[in-house]
């Protein structure tokens, strides 16, 4: 597709000058342009490293490079003759400023690592990284062949109780429970030998299932006194770097594995030159923040919200129940995000990027399609490497196969660290901002934990705009391995656009998840078909005043049992985010919808199961006000006639309490008194026994 440099330097408001072979005979132009001290940007990623190496022969570079695709995902397509809207869009993408530096988390690795599995199959591992690792065996048998004579790396044995840690820290607990101690064994075999049953192998332990107890063994290790069956098992532990597990049971279950830890069949090379690499000292971004204060998983010992501690495939997220709150271990955290697209109240935000730099990617990229004359843009979310990498096959087919299109000219492809790092609030921000569509790209890498989360978060958005009026499908889950899935991913790419806004947004996506949620929600209420354009009154009666939502809903509302609610509010300090309240003038409780996450804590509190969540949308001017959902008659203090408590509750005391031998007479007409008559009546009343009576 020939490049329209005047309409895209429009697009850019600079002036752009076409180079048709920078990396070859125009390559005096780029060396010209990196000596200029100003960001140089390189529209195609073909020759990178070649880019590369010019910029480090040339005298004088300064200027800070940068590279973007603009060939596989918009040139090479059916449809590339209506592309420069969407190239200006990724060439106005690739001028924003890189994501501002967050903490890190350091890992340190002395290059300590140990090997599990068979001795023979684990000596050969430790073969190939011996030279740049210190490696220690844990035998698991002898395996076909059995160790080698000479022993060449520390060996232990016994019972594997437990792993844990990660890259720079693992601890290996275990059990020795062999009469055979390792350490102290030559290798002589003579044991091997002077063993009627066989019950010895070339792993030098024995088997305990064969032995007969004719102790040869011991009589000829005499020397060595390596064997010794009144041993008691030992419980033993040792720290290491890495760990590289032979076994078909892994020590560690979840998708996402610690750094660190390898699962090896004895193919894949690559995997042992990864291994090598790990000595030294070594950084990741801290992928998350944590405000204790918004969350909803615990209060008062009842535990509520789990969501983000479900989800996690690398089992980073535990429950911490003495501080009432979750905990984030940084070293697990693997970054893909999906703790925070699940959480309802933002009490967990993604850090690298964060969530204001996402949103003005998004912004940036709608926008400029959008003043290019850019139309129904698509927004299309994938991950770094596969997602690029699949896009790029799609790209180059469509050059050569007549059937496939490839990436058509209004899809707007954003990469990110892992697919599963957006959700609700940034998609109907990007609708909000001019989006017609928003489809995630899912390649099989992920954790099908992950793909559930995210389609549940899909089915709450499509509810909303649905219920808002706004026609089509405007979210979707693409799904596509490798190159066998490009004529099905090519048709999952040109579906019609859906109805999107008549006027983009103007606001900033927030730190802050809820605040950019209202913000969005506020923007698709006014320019929704079934509003008016100003406000969220309706333009004509609507047929309801609330959109049902998905029971994986952050927003919703609670219905309330009046006959089961005793008032006693114990609701209210539970809720983590205010939407319940009380009134300290009169026996009420009160609702703000907008504030409710549907974390649950309240229905698990109530101790009458009087609450019940109801995930939905509100859309009149009552959803952001306090509405009273129950109230009641104070009771009056039979003695001085103040009112404490409701008659309810009160009332519902005394039954539970009638029969009750302690609350009979005058106890009985105590718990109708508010606190300081109970005091006055027990220190007044003649016939009460005092303990200064006591004798």
């Amino acid at each position: 597709m020939p490049l329209q440099p005047r309409a895209l330097g429009t697009a850019l408001d600079e002036n752009l000058t076409l180079h048709s072979t920078l990396c070859r005979r125009e390559a005096g132009a780029f060396q010209k342009a990196i000596q200029s001290g100003d960001d140089v940007i390189v529209a195609c990623t073909q020759e990178t490293r070649l880019f590369a190496e010019l910029a480090q022969q040339t005298e004088g570079a300064t200027s800070v490079i940068k590279f973007v695709n603009i060939r596989e995902t918009g040139g090479w397509s059916k449809d590339a003759i209506q592309a420069s809207p969407k190239i200006a869009a990724l060439l106005a993408l690739a001028h924003l400023p890189d994501a501002e530096p967050v903490p890190t988390v350091t890992y340190k690795s002395a290059g300590r690592l140990l090997i599990i599995g068979p001795l023979d199959a684990a000596e050969r591992a430790a073969e190939l990284v011996s030279d740049a690792l210190d490696v220690t065996l844990f035998s698991l048998g002898a395996g076909q062949g059995g160790g080698l004579q000479e022993r060449r790396y520390p060996v232990l044995a016994g019972q594997i109780k437990q792993l844990t840690g990660w890259l720079g820290a693992f601890e290996l607990n275990w059990t020795r429970n062999n009469p055979i101690d390792l350490d102290l064994c030559t290798r002589c075999n003579a044991c091997l030998s002077a063993c009627p049953e066989g019950a010895i192998g070339f792993d030098y332990q024995i088997d305990m299932s064969l032995c007969q107890s004719h102790r040869a063994c011991v009589k000829v290790c005499g020397v060595a006194g390596a064997i010794d069956f009144s041993r008691e098992p030992e419980a033993l532990s040792e720290k290491f770097d890495l760990v590289l597990d032979l076994r078909a049971t892994p020590a560690f279950t979840q998708h996402a594995l610690p750094q660190g830890y390898f699962r090896w069949d004895g193919q894949d090379s690559r995997m042992l030159l990864q291994l090598r690499s790990l000595v030294g000292e070594f950084e990741k971004p801290k992928f998350f923040n944590y405000k204790q204060k918004l969350c909803a998983h615990s209060r008062n010992n009842t535990v509520g919200c789990n969501a983000c501690i479900d989800v996690c495939s690398a089992s980073a997220i535990s429950s911490e129940k003495s501080r009432q709150q979750i905990k984030v271990n940084p070293n697990l955290c693997v970054g893909c995000g999906a703790c925070t697209t699940v959480c309802p109240t933002g009490a967990i935000s993604y850090a690298y990027p964060r969530p204001a730099e996402q949103g003005t990617k998004i912004k940036t990229l709608l926008t400029t399609y959008a003043k290019s004359g850019g139309k129904h843009a698509a927004l299309l979310l994938h991950s770094q490497e596969a997602g690029t990498r699949l896009l790029g096959d799609l790209g180059r087919r469509a050059r050569l196969d007549p059937a496939i299109r490839g990436v058509p000219a209004r899809v707007m492809p954003l990469g990110l660290f892992h697919t599963a790092s957006t959700g609700l609030e940034l998609w109907l921000s990007s609708v909000a901002y001019g989006a017609s569509q928003v489809w995630v790209l899912m390649t099989g890498e992920e954790a099908p934990q992950y793909r559930e989360a995210v389609r549940e978060q899909m089915d709450v958005a499509q509810a909303i705009l649905t219920g808002l009026g706004f026609s089509g499908e405007h979210f979707r889950l693409l799904e596509a391995k490798d190159a066998r899935d490009l004529a099905a991913l090519d048709l999952q790419l040109q579906p019609a656009p859906a109805q999107g806004v008549a006027q983009p947004a103007g606001f900033a996506v927030q730190a802050d998840k809820r605040a950019t949620l209202e913000l969005a929600l506020d923007h698709l209420m006014a320019q929704a078909p079934v509003m008016s354009a100003t406000s969220i009154t309706p333009v004509k009666p609507l047929k309801t005043e609330a959109i049902a939502l998905p029971a994986a809903s952050p927003l919703g509302a609670l219905a309330i049992n009046k006959d089961a609610c005793t008032l006693c509010l114990s609701c209210v300090s539970a809720c983590p985010a205010s939407a319940l309240q009380d009134n300290a003038e009169r026996p009420q409780l009160r609702f703000i919808e907008k504030n409710c996450v549907q974390c649950g804590l309240c229905v698990t509190t109530c101790p009458e199961n009087a609450l019940t969540l109801v995930p939905q949308l509100r859309l009149t001017p009552q959803r952001r006000e306090a509405v009273v959902i129950n109230e009641m008659q104070p009771y009056a203090c039979i003695r001085c006639s103040k009112p404490f408590g409701t008659l309810k509750a009160i009332e519902s005391m005394l039954g539970k309490l009638a029969g009750h031998a302690m609350f009979q007479g005058a106890a009985a007409d105590r718990l109708k008194m508010c606190s300081d008559c109970r005091v006055i009546d027990i220190y007044s009343a003649d016939n009460e026994v005092k303990i200064s009576d006591i004798r």
